[in-house]
């Protein structure tokens, strides 16, 4: 199921960023590049995580950065970006983040079937553990694509 939606085209690796933000706009990129969510998108999951503190990170190492559809989500979309050095959310514990996926939907029903192989991937702690080891996008595809 992930193999659709995360791709050569939605799946980055880089060495740090120097702010969490800049790591929102790198893992945007593709998806904005296929028009699937907006600028504004980008914009509204900055501003909830202001008012609302780091939502987004589920786990330790891990974020899934997402906004309401109205937001700017023109399309059903995900996107990877692996970084080396992690960098803080203002997670606590869950600090530093090296793994983040960017959620997109047009809608609260079609991302059901993609939130479930997410979930899947999440709940197994080896295949997590070997996502945040992973350096190369194609080490990342070979864990991703079994779910």
């Amino acid at each position: 199921m992930l193999e659709k939606w995360l791709t050569d085209s939605t799946i980055q690796t880089h060495e740090r960023v120097d702010h969490w933000t800049q790591a929102l706009e790198i893992c945007a990129q593709p998806l904005l590049e296929a028009k699937v969510i907006t600028p504004d998108y980008v914009t509204a999951i900055v501003q909830q995580h202001q008012t609302l503190g780091p939502y987004f990170v589920l786990a330790p190492g891990l974020a899934m950065p997402h906004a309401r559809p109205e937001e700017g989500a023109r399309g059903m979309g995900l996107s990877l970006l692996k970084l080396h050095q992690g960098i803080s959310f203002s997670a606590g514990e869950f600090d530093p983040v090296d793994l983040i996926i960017m959620l997109a939907a047009p809608d609260k029903h079609s991302h059901i079937d993609m939130i479930a192989a997410l979930a899947e991937l999440f709940s197994s702690e080896s295949e997590m553990e070997k996502l945040h080891k992973a350096n190369h996008p194609e080490e990342i595809k070979a864990i991703i694509y079994a779910f």
